[in-house]
């Protein structure tokens, strides 16, 4: 039986390290957060978890958007915001 590749668990696990090597580039928690989901992703495959639901593109696209958000939000209350990450401007620049 052929099989997509989007549905296959080793390539997820693939697309989560590629996303977490952009994270150590780019760190900003975004591609950390769709690291996480796709290894969620990856391992609901891995286990059979996602064959009652079909395992098509559309249902997999949907369990990485909502296990990245959460991740993004778990990480982000989890390590929180660094100090002067956030820059609040008092003052018009034009003053």
């Amino acid at each position: 039986m052929m099989t997509a590749v989007w549905s296959i668990w080793w390539v997820w696990i693939v697309a989560a390290l590629i996303l977490a090597f952009i994270e150590v580039f780019v760190p900003a928690f975004v591609f950390l957060g769709m690291a996480v989901g796709a290894v969620v992703v990856g391992v609901a495959l891995g286990f059979g978890a996602l064959g009652w639901v079909g395992a098509g593109l559309p249902t997999l696209l949907m369990l990485f958007a909502v296990a990245s958000l959460i991740a993004a939000i778990a990480l982000r209350r989890a390590i929180g915001v660094r100090q002067g990450q956030v820059k609040l401007w008092d003052r018009d620049i034009n003053d």
